[in-house]
């Protein structure tokens, strides 16, 4: 399993952190970890593609090649 270490941390951080592992029985390794995945986990949007729109004008191969090319030599 891949390991992480984290170099200067700032003290006050480490007690929040101390204090929170204490908190909820757990190392404060384990706290880390779960903060990170609930962190992560959060960040990642959910993608919901929009409905295709039904216009009136049918986008055939012939419509889009005659718009290319409409304004050009």
């Amino acid at each position: 399993m891949p390991g992480l270490l984290i170099k200067e941390l700032p003290p006050a951080l480490h007690r929040r952190l101390k204090k929170a592992a204490a908190q909820h029985h757990r190392s404060m390794t384990r706290e880390a970890l779960s903060i990170l995945e609930e962190g992560l986990s959060r960040s990642e949007p959910s993608v919901e593609w929009p409905l295709p729109l039904r216009g009136r004008i049918r986008l055939t191969k012939s419509f889009i090649d005659r718009a290319k090319r409409t304004g050009r030599p």
